[in-house]
């Protein structure tokens, strides 16, 4: 793991790069449906996908992009894979 899980931020500005990690780990802990953006370092964004309720995933991701959620019941955190 690089860091603690964190709740996302909700807007791009709150963004986060989670270590520069290049896969992140994502759980929506709610009951709710949220979408999940990936943007740029200039905060636009490059991509977006549905997690569902209750769903663990994982994003693979550039270093310098960065990930924001729907709501901050969304947590990640950056991994290190071999």
């Amino acid at each position: 793991l690089l860091g603690s899980e964190a709740a996302c931020g909700t807007t791009a500005g709150a963004s986060s790069n989670f270590g520069e990690a290049d896969d992140v780990r994502l759980v929506n802990t709610g009951s709710t449906n949220r979408l999940v953006s990936i943007t740029d370092s200039s905060n636009n964004v490059v991509a977006t996908f549905t997690l569902i309720a209750g769903e663990v995933t994982f994003v693979r991701k550039k270093r310098e992009e960065k990930i924001f959620a729907a709501h901050a019941e969304v947590l990640a955190v950056g991994v290190v894979t071999p």
